[in-house]
């Protein structure tokens, strides 16, 4: 990587607090800080940034590593959008986080909101799967509502009055 690229990292690093890592060979790799003390690794054949906008735009073979949130994804193109908190994801995206899976031709994430939203190619659909838990967690208060007040089922019927008309012989 050219001078003039490592002192663009370095300027966009200084202005959205970002943490660049320059690795041997022709991969770079970009720790993204978010305001709490995790990380987010993006890795990458080449990677661009412009101070300007506080873009950086990740091409081929990329790897986004999230261990915090246990989020692991792969794809063709990133750009992280260090002003909105915002990761794309475009081109073949696999997106992989505690044993579920999602393909998309293009995934935005939105790291305050740990939220994923999937687009699938033209004729295609998005595909999820998720690993569902074989019990339910026993502190989720929605697991196990509380049953639902009615009739007691164990309770004595009520005592019927038949007020029906008596026929009483004839004298």
């Amino acid at each position: 990587m050219g001078f003039c690229r490592i002192r663009l990292w370095l300027a966009l690093a200084a202005t959205v607090g970002l943490t660049v890592t320059m690795a041997a060979g022709n991969r770079a790799s970009l720790r993204v800080k978010a305001q709490n003390p995790d990380t987010i690794t993006l890795r990458s054949d080449i990677q661009e940034a412009n101070t300007n906008t506080g873009v950086i735009t990740a091409r081929g073979n990329v790897y986004i590593d999230y261990p915090a949130q246990r989020i692991h994804a792969t794809s063709a193109q990133a750009q992280y959008f260090s002003n909105e908190r915002r990761i794309v994801l475009s081109g073949n995206v696999v997106v992989n986080q505690e044993g579920n899976t999602l393909r998309a031709e293009v995934v935005t994430y939105l790291i305050d909101e740990s939220r994923f939203v999937a687009a699938a190619a033209p004729n295609q659909q998005v595909q999820a799967v998720y690993q569902l838990p074989t019990n339910p967690p026993p502190d989720n208060p929605t697991a196990n509502p509380p049953p639902v007040e009615g009739p007691n089922p164990t309770a004595e019927p009520p005592l019927v009055l038949d007020l029906s008309p008596v026929n009483r012989p004839a004298p």
